[in-house]
C-alpha cells in the first residue's frame, strides 16, 4: 500500500476516534440547587468581604459533639440586608446575633440566609455572632469524605482530627464557605478534655485551665482558606527546631503523639529539606509569621495551613509504596513532601472554584519530583514524574464544571504534573523555568485565582501561546499522538488525536542528538540523514510510526 494512502485511511480513522473521545468528556451530571448555593458567588456572599474570624469551638470526644461561636467579622462592599453563611446538617445554628440584637434565620439546606435589622453601609466593618452545635458528620476514609475523625490511639486516649477538602468546611463549622474570599486573619479557641492538647494553625498565643477542661487558642495571621482550618486533638507531645528561611528564622514545631516521639525525630527531618528545596524552586516560605507545624492525626494527611496533618505511619514513599514504580519514590516521605508544596500551591496560591483544583494539585504533584531534582537531580526528578503516568486514567477532563462545588478528574495529579512538566521542557532553560516558579508564587501571593489567569501567566513567561496546550491537557481527554515516516530521507510528521490549533514542540532524538520539530495538525516535511528517531520520554504524547 502506497505512503499516501495509506494515511488517508489512517486520517479517517483517527477522525473518528477523535469524536468518539470528545463524546466520552461530556458528562451527565445532574446538579442540585443546593451544588449552586454552595458552589456560586451568590447575591448573598458578594456584597461582604471577609475580614476576620474569631472561632470558639468545645469539643466533647465522649459524645462525639460540638458546640461554639464564630464571630465573622466584615467589610461592607453594598448595602444589602441577607447574610449567607454555610452549616451542613446534622451541624444547627442556633442563633445569630449583631449588636445585641438576635436575628431572623432562612434556612435553605446547607446555606442560611440571616436578616440583618442594622442598616449595612458601605465601607464599614461590621460583625456577627453566629453560634451552633450538633454531632458533626464523621469522616468514613479521611480525607477524602470530610467531616471529624474520632479515634483512639494504641493507649486508649482519644485521638480526634478534622479534614474538609471538598466537602467544605462548613460541615463542621459555620463560614462563609467559598473558595473566593479567604478571610484575612483568624483566632481559633479550642476547649479538651484537660488530660488532652488541642492544635490548629497559626501559633498558640495562651493556654487555660480548669479543673476539667484547657482552653487552647491559637493566632493565624495570614490569608487562609477554609477548608485549611483545622482542629487536632491528643496527647501530643511537642518538640521544635529552626530553619533560616528566605525571609528569616522559621520556627518549626511538630505535634506528635507521646510514644511516637523517637520516630519522629527521625522521619519529620524530611520537613527541613522539603522547605530548603521549595524555597529554591518556589520561593520564600508563605507562611512564615504563623510558623511551620507538622501534625500527628488518625488519617493520611491533609494541607491544613501552617498546620499540616500527618499520618503515614513514618514510612518513605506513600504508606511505604513508591507512586512513580522507580525506586525514587522511596527516596522521601511522601506526606510531608506532597502535604508541604501544598503551602505553596493551594495555601499560598488557591484556586477560587474547585473546578480549577488542578492549580492545587497538579503542581503539587509536580512539586515532589522538584524535591527529587534538589537533592538527587534532573535524572531522579524526570524517571520519577514519567513513572506516574500509569496512575493516569484519562477518563474525564481535569477541570471541572464552574459554580457548582464540582471538582475534575483525579488526573489532575499526576496528568496535571506530567503537563506542568513539559512546559519545563518548552521554557527550554532550567533556571528560566524556576524564575517564572518563583515569579508565580510572588504575583499571585496570598490570593485566589481562576485557571485563566494561571494560563494567561504561564503563557507570557514561558514565550509560547499555550491556549491549544492547556486545552489539550486541562480540558480533554485524548493524549497526543505524534505521527511520522520517513521515506527517502525525507521526515513526514504532524500532530493528531489534539484539539484544534495544537502545535506543541517537540524534541526528537536521532544519532543521539537532539533537535526540535514543530509539528501542527497538517503534514509538514524534513529532510534527514537518518532512518529511525526516538521520542524524547518527558512529553506525555503518544507515536505512530506509519512505516510499520
Amino acid at each position: 500500500m502506497k505512503l499516501t494512502y495509506k494515511i488517508f485511511l489512517i486520517c479517517l480513522v483517527n477522525l473518528q476516534i477523535q469524536i468518539e473521545a470528545q463524546n466520552s468528556t461530556k458528562t451527565n451530571t445532574i446538579y442540585t440547587h443546593q451544588d449552586s448555593l454552595r458552589g456560586t458567588i451568590t447575591p448573598e456572599r458578594i456584597w461582604w468581604d471577609l475580614t476576620y474570624y474569631e472561632l470558639d469551638i468545645t469539643v466533647q470526644p465522649e459524645s462525639k459533639t460540638i458546640f461554639g461561636k464564630n464571630t465573622i467579622q466584615y467589610k461592607v462592599l453594598d448595602k444589602y440586608n441577607r447574610i449567607q453563611i454555610d452549616l451542613q446538617p446534622p451541624m444547627t445554628i442556633t442563633k445569630a446575633i449583631q449588636e445585641g440584637q438576635e436575628l431572623y434565620i432562612e434556612q435553605d439546606g446547607n446555606a442560611h440566609f440571616i436578616h440583618l435589622k442594622k442598616e449595612q453601609l458601605k465601607n464599614t466593618i461590621e460583625h456577627i455572632d453566629v453560634y451552633f452545635e450538633g454531632k458533626p458528620k464523621v469522616a468514613v476514609r479521611a480525607p477524602w469524605d470530610g467531616g471529624f475523625s474520632w479515634d483512639k490511639d494504641e493507649n486508649g486516649t482519644d485521638f480526634v482530627a478534622t479534614s474538609c477538602q471538598g466537602l467544605g468546611a462548613s460541615v463542621w463549622w459555620p463560614n462563609k464557605d467559598h473558595m473566593y474570599d479567604e478571610v484575612d486573619s483568624m483566632k481559633i479557641h479550642v476547649t479538651v478534655p484537660k488530660h488532652l492538647t488541642a492544635v490548629a494553625n497559626g501559633r498558640l498565643t495562651n493556654i487555660a485551665t480548669t479543673k476539667e477542661q484547657s482552653r487552647f487558642t491559637w493566632q493565624v495571621t495570614n490569608p487562609i482558606n477554609n477548608y485549611g482550618v483545622n482542629v487536632n486533638i491528643g496527647d501530643y507531645v511537642n518538640f521544635s527546631d529552626t530553619y533560616e528561611g528566605e525571609k528569616g528564622i522559621l520556627d518549626m514545631d511538630y505535634y506528635v503523639l507521646k510514644h511516637h516521639l523517637e520516630k519522629a525525630k527521625k522521619q519529620f527531618l524530611d520537613a527541613p529539606k522539603m522547605i530548603e528545596a521549595f524555597e529554591y524552586w518556589f520561593g520564600p516560605y508563605p507562611f512564615c509569621e504563623d510558623s511551620f507545624k507538622l501534625v500527628e492525626v488518625p488519617y493520611l494527611g491533609m494541607e491544613h495551613q501552617s498546620s499540616i496533618t500527618y499520618g503515614n505511619q513514618f514510612k518513605n514513599g506513600y504508606l511505604g509504596q513508591d507512586l512513580s514504580g522507580t525506586g525514587w519514590g522511596l527516596k522521601f516521605d511522601f506526606i510531608i513532601v506532597h502535604e508541604g508544596g501544598h503551602e505553596w500551591f493551594a495555601n499560598n496560591i488557591t484556586n477560587k472554584d474547585i473546578a480549577d483544583m488542578w492549580i492545587h494539585e497538579g503542581f503539587t504533584a509536580y512539586s515532589e519530583n522538584l524535591f527529587l531534582d534538589y537533592h538527587y537531580g534532573k535524572e531522579a526528578s524526570a524517571a520519577y514524574v514519567i513513572g506516574t503516568r500509569k496512575r493516569i486514567k484519562n477518563d474525564r477532563p481535569i477541570i471541572g464544571d464552574y459554580n457548582v462545588n464540582a471538582s475534575g478528574s483525579a488526573d489532575m495529579y499526576y496528568k496535571g504534573a506530567n503537563m506542568i512538566h513539559m512546559l519545563r521542557q518548552l521554557t527550554k532553560d532550567d533556571e528560566k523555568w524556576r524564575q517564572i516558579l518563583r515569579k508565580m508564587n510572588s504575583k499571585f501571593y496570598h490570593q485566589t485565582v481562576t485557571t485563566q489567569q494561571i494560563e494567561t501567566f504561564l503563557s507570557k513567561e514561558v514565550g509560547l501561546k499555550l491556549n491549544p496546550f492547556f486545552n489539550q491537557y486541562l480540558r480533554d481527554v485524548r493524549i497526543p499522538v505524534l505521527e511520522y515516516s520517513i521515506e527517502n530521507n525525507v521526515l513526514f510528521y504532524r500532530w493528531n488525536n489534539v484539539v484544534d490549533g495544537f502545535d506543541m514542540p517537540i524534541e526528537i532524538v536521532s544519532k543521539s542528538e537532539t533537535q526540535w520539530l514543530y509539528p501542527t495538525e497538517n503534514w509538514q516535511t524534513t529532510t534527514v540523514d537518518f532512518s529511525k528517531i526516538t521520542i524524547d520520554k518527558d512529553y506525555y504524547i503518544s507515536t505512530k510510526n506509519l512505516n510499520k
